[in-house]
């Protein structure tokens, strides 16, 4: 860079934007599916230009070097000079030794970064760089684990892992550069990550706090959660409130005992489904993911997620509002109706308000009619359920 345009920086962040997306299947390398009108490697950029002055090395694919220069181009500005763009290699830590070959010799911090981490904000970036200033050779960001966590076997559960020693790590990883490069030069196997790969040098990483935005793009569902954050409408600085609306059907014939409406329903007869086929439940889900721009229940709970086979109400709910505190909303209220000849629901109306209330953590009612014998519902066949859903996005 000219000596006279922009002050050295002593920190570089290494992109690593050359993953072939392939469990995200949009049909593109993942850095440049777009999020909203701009691409993630984009959206990832914007903040890393907004953390600490530093020189910015993205690592693309082979054939999208160009793209990844015009993206950088674009959100550099008149900082254009800050830019290298190289092409990466077979696995990610390949790809981080080509980026680690371009670093200008007065910078003194490495900071790799996954682009896939989009939404990552400059605030992380500046505690990582902190860390590092205090004198740690290697600083990690990370986030509590709030799920619970188990060790299984292919079949069963092995045991329970106490949570308050565990953190999920996220990016970017900071290091002194002297020590990163000599863990690379050392490498003798792939790691999971930096941080793995210079502890196992035998030096110690320090953490720093990371931020639910940091979330890696992973998956479609992941991407909808992205969209979603920037996609939260605003008017004159106030959340405006989102509505959305969901479907379910399902036949009776199933095994075991009728769930409606997170209710057990003795002697009913059951409805069928990869779960317990609680429509109301289902239909709820549905409602809120729309309202919230995150997809469908196929998304989260698909046939493919043996988890849910069997799963109740609670599980569904307790889930969904996850996804969506995640993403930026707090639920408002749902309302649903149900559409069925059996069982009555009346008699239990207040109790399925009160379970279901308390499984999404938001109010939930619950009104049902017959169709007068028309359609499957009328006849019998089974039973369906209509429900719309009201979300607030959180104020930034």
């Amino acid at each position: 860079m000219s000596s006279d345009a922009l002050p050295t920086p002593h920190v570089a962040v290494i992109v690593v934007a050359a993953g072939s997306g392939t469990r995200l299947a949009a049909g593109a390398p993942k850095a440049f599916v777009g999020i909203d009108e701009h691409s993630i490697l984009r959206h990832a950029l914007e903040r890393v230009f907004a953390g600490p002055l530093a020189q910015v090395i993205v690592v693309a694919p082979e054939d999208r070097v160009g793209d990844a220069l015009t993206e950088a181009r674009a959100v550099a500005g008149a900082r254009h000079e800050l830019i290298d763009v190289v092409a990466g290699g077979r696995t990610r830590q390949e790809s981080v030794a080509a980026g680690l070959r371009v670093v200008w010799p007065a910078v003194e911090y490495v900071l790799v970064h996954d682009a896939a981490r989009a939404l990552t904000p400059p605030v992380v970036f500046t505690r990582v760089v902190a860390a590092l200033e205090s004198g740690h050779d290697a600083a990690l960001p990370v986030v509590p684990m709030v799920d619970t966590v188990k060790r299984v076997d292919a079949v069963r559960v092995i045991a329970a892992l106490d949570r308050s020693e565990l953190a999920a790590a996220q990016t970017p990883q900071g290091f002194r550069r002297a020590v990163l490069d000599a863990a690379y030069a050392a490498a003798a196997a792939d790691h999971t990550d930096d941080a793995a790969l210079v502890q196992a040098a035998g030096h110690e990483v320090a953490t720093v706090a990371g931020d639910a935005l940091a979330f890696k793009i992973t998956t479609s569902a992941d991407l909808d959660r992205a969209r979603a954050l920037l996609a939260v409408p605003r008017a004159a600085g106030a959340p405006v409130p989102r509505i959305g609306v969901g479907t379910d059907v399902h036949a009776f014939g199933g095994e075991g005992a009728l769930w409606l409406a997170g209710l057990e329903w003795p002697g009913e007869q059951a409805l069928s489904g990869h779960s317990d086929g609680d429509v109301v439940a289902h239909a709820i889900v549905d409602a809120l993911l729309a309202a919230a721009g995150l997809g469908d229940i196929g998304t989260h709970f698909g046939t493919d997620q043996p988890e849910y086979a069997g799963a109740h109400a609670a599980a569904f709910l307790t889930r969904t509002r996850v996804l969506l505190t995640g993403a930026g909303f707090a639920i408002g209220n749902v309302s649903v109706q149900v559409q069925s000849n059996r069982p009555k629901l009346a008699p239990r109306r207040t109790e399925a308000e009160a379970v279901l209330t308390a499984a999404l953590g938001a109010p939930v009612t619950v009104s049902a009619t017959t169709t007068d014998g028309l359609g499957f519902t009328g006849t019998g066949d089974g039973v369906a359920a209509f429900a719309v859903a009201l979300v607030v996005p959180r104020p930034a």
